[in-house]
C-alpha cells in the first residue's frame, strides 16, 4: 500500500475523478477525508470505502469561502492528527465564447476554481510547513496549457494554477512540501458522459488512443504522486490525456 497511514484530503470528492481518487487513495491506505457541497455523494462515498475496508471522513466545504476551507483542516488535523496530502480536484465550468461571456460566468469558475485551489492550498500548507512534510496536488487540465474555444474563464483558471502549482513547489520545496499538478484531456466523469455521442466520438478521434480517459486513469496518476515512489517530483505538470495535444 503506497499511501498507508497517509491523511489525504480530496475536493471535489463526491463524484467524477475526485471519487474515484478518493477511492484509490483509500485502497492504497491512505484515511480519506472526502470534501464536497453535496452531502448526498459525500456520504454515499464515504459508505462505499468503508464497505470495502477503508477509513475515511466527510466533510460539507465550500472550497470558496475560507472559513470553511480553514474548519476543513482544523477538522481533519483533529481527527487524523495530520494533514499529509490535499487534492484539489473541486471545479466548474460555465463555458461561453469570450463576446458572449457573462460577467457571473466568469467570476464564479474564476472564484472555485482559482481562489478555491489558493484557499485550500495556503489552508493545507500552513501545516504541512509546521509538519515539515506534505505534498499537494492539483487539477489543471490540457485546456489550460493549450487553450479551448468558449472557455476562456476555465482555461484561465487552469493555467493560474499551474502558476500557483511551480511558485508552491519553489516556496515551500526546503520545507518538506512538494507540489505538483495535473492536467487530464478528455475523461469520461458524469458530466461529459451526459455530451451527444457524436461529440463524444468527436473526443475519442483526437486523442491517438481512440477513447476517452477514464476518472481511475487520472486516480492512478494522483496516487503515485502523492506517494514516496514521487519524492523527487515537484513543480511539474503531469498531463493525462491519452495523446490528445499531440
Amino acid at each position: 500500500m503506497r499511501l498507508k497511514k497517509k491523511v489525504a484530503i480530496i475536493t471535489g470528492g463526491g463524484r467524477g475523478i475526485g471519487e474515484a481518487t478518493a477511492k484509490k487513495f483509500a485502497e492504497e491506505g491512505a484515511k480519506v477525508v472526502i470534501a464536497d457541497m453535496n452531502q448526498e455523494d459525500i456520504d454515499r462515498v464515504m459508505e462505499e470505502i468503508k464497505q470495502s475496508g477503508g477509513e475515511a471522513l466527510g466533510l460539507s466545504v465550500n472550497v470558496v469561502d475560507i472559513a470553511q476551507v480553514e474548519e476543513m483542516i482544523s477538522r481533519t488535523v483533529e481527527h487524523y492528527g495530520k494533514v499529509d496530502i490535499i487534492v484539489n480536484n473541486a471545479g466548474i465550468t460555465a463555458d461561453a465564447r469570450l463576446v458572449k461571456m457573462q460577467e457571473d460566468q466568469f467570476d464564479k469558475v474564476i472564484a472555485v476554481n482559482l481562489k478555491g485551489v489558493y484557499n485550500c492550498g495556503q489552508a493545507a500548507a500552513k501545516v504541512m510547513v509546521e509538519q515539515g512534510s506534505g505534498v499537494i496536488l492539483s487539477a489543471s487540465s490540457v485546456v489550460g496549457i493549450y487553450g479551448n474555444f468558449g472557455q476562456t474563464n476555465y482555461a484561465a483558471t487552469k493555467w493560474g494554477v499551474i502558476g500557483m502549482t511551480k511558485t508552491w513547489a519553489k516556496e515551500l520545496g526546503r520545507k518538506g512540501v512538494r507540489a505538483n499538478a495535473v492536467a487530464p484531456g478528455f475523461i469520461a466523469t458524469p458530466m461529459v458522459e451526459k455530451m451527444p455521442e457524436k461529440v463524444l466520438d468527436s473526443m475519442k478521434a483526437k486523442a491517438p488512443l481512440q477513447r476517452l480517459g477514464t476518472p481511475e486513469d487520472v486516480a492512478n496518476l494522483y496516487a503515485f504522486l502523492a506517494s514516496d515512489e514521487a519524492s523527487f517530483i515537484t513543480g511539474t505538470v503531469v498531463s493525462v490525456d491519452g495523446g490528445v495535444v499531440l
